[in-house]
């Protein structure tokens, strides 16, 4: 046995916690995972089938912590798990799951398949089975911070007197004389989104600035669960309680939305001394306080996709829906929508471009959706989903503008002296 692959099993073992362990002992094979699951039901191929996509961890708690598990092994009617198993299981791990939490959702007796192969991950990339590109931790491109400032000034920010922080990707926020109410934390893809929450700042009374260095969103993904990557993602927790902040609003970005309100705690074993809410829950609070004040409405269908990360596994439902009645007089919805909607097949954003032709394949449970509504443009709240839908709109040569929701609200916010 390799080194790596010994570092791999052992890291499998430790994760295989009190969970784990009831999750397989209470998996009774019914198969509903396959049907939630679009890489299944899209290729019709078994081997799609998420808890199927468990097994060499099966195998190994099987092994080390059940006794009939011990007994095969002892007579070889149990394999060990191999560096080749490992990698034939790298597709199914890696470009075959999305962590749209869909398979959780319908099992019967409410195993979180998503926790399971999240955890499966860190052994793999332990073992050396992750994809090059993670293991590589190239970060993307980004944007200066200057850049950026330059954007929110023209925006109408107010960096030196903000009383709430803008935060870039930051793993080092220097401490200024403002105590803020909220330090935004997100994902910076797209320049005319940072100039859209400026706006909505501005009308709602709520000052604001921007943090300094930016870097690359691609360290937080949960591919590296628990991982190096995990320190970057605790980074902005740190920056907001050196800021004293009330608030972490997370923009329009799904996983980061994940890691920091549902994970971040658990990551430190403490609570935050701070709430986390996306961006579309705060903006669903300035629409219920009468701070969200828009003119006009869009003639054009419009339909929304909704992030798994958000709706899902976040529970933020209702409120997309709201803000797009109020700007919309043609908001169509999705078959499936809401907490069961489907997944882009997402993970653009990831680092490697492996699995591809997959995730294409698997665009066309969204293709079909779309199909059955024809709307004139598609509205999202996640950067990720943008992309992804996007690539696969363009793949299938489908002309559906797609626009995020928080760039929709702002243009109908009245401009200064209008």
């Amino acid at each position: 046995m390799s080194a790596t692959l010994e570092k791999g099993i052992r890291v499998l073992k430790e994760v295989i916690d009190a969970p784990i362990a009831s999750y397989f002992e209470s998996c009774v094979h019914c198969g509903l995972c396959a049907e939630a699951c679009l890489f299944y039901t899209e290729t019709g191929d078994p081997k799609y089938t998420p808890i199927h996509k468990l097994e060499p961890l099966r195998r190994i708690y099987e092994q080390e912590y059940t006794l009939l598990g011990r007994l095969k092994k002892m007579v070889g009617l149990s394999k060990p798990v191999t560096d080749d198993e490992l990698d034939q299981w790298q597709e199914l791990v890696y470009n075959s799951c999305t962590l749209c939490g869909r398979c959780s959702a319908v099992c019967p007796v409410g195993n979180d398949i998503v926790y399971m192969v999240r955890k499966f991950r860190e052994g793999m990339s332990a073992s050396g089975h992750a994809p090059a590109g993670i293991k590589a931790r190239s970060p993307a491109p980004s944007p200066s911070a200057a850049r950026w400032r330059q954007v929110a000034r023209g925006a109408g920010a107010d960096e030196a007197r903000g009383r709430g922080l803008w935060h870039s990707h930051s793993a080092r926020c220097r401490r200024r004389r403002v105590h803020g109410d909220a330090l935004l934390d997100g994902n910076h893809q797209f320049p005319e989104y940072l100039a859209a929450i400026a706006k909505i700042m501005h009308q709602a009374g709520k000052r604001w600035t921007l943090c300094s260095t930016p870097s690359s969103n691609q360290r937080r993904h949960p591919d590296r669960q628990l991982g190096p990557g995990e320190s970057d993602r605790l980074a902005h927790r740190r920056g907001a309680e050196k800021l004293k902040v009330k608030t972490v609003i997370s923009p329009e970005c799904g996983h980061a939305y994940t890691a920091l309100r549902w994970e971040g705690a658990n990551l430190i074993g403490r609570p935050f001394s701070f709430e986390v809410k996306h961006i579309i829950e705060v903006l669903g609070e300035f629409q219920a306080q009468g701070l969200l004040k828009t003119e006009g409405f869009e003639t054009d269908k419009l339909t929304f996709h909704d992030p798994c990360q958000l709706a899902r596994r976040g529970g933020v439902i209702q409120q997309q829906r709201n803000l797009m009645n109020q700007v919309a007089k043609n908001f169509v919805e999705m078959p499936d929508a809401g907490y069961m909607n489907w997944c882009c097949a997402g993970r653009r954003r990831v680092g490697h471009r492996e699995g591809e032709e997959l995730r294409l394949e698997a665009f066309k449970k969204k293709k079909s959706q779309l199909d059955v509504v024809k709307p004139d443009r598609l509205v999202t709240a996640c950067a990720n989903c943008r992309i992804v839908l996007e690539e696969g709109l363009e793949h299938y040569q489908m002309e559906i503008p797609v626009v995020g929701l928080t760039e929709l609200i702002a243009e109908h916010i009245p401009e200064k002296g209008a």
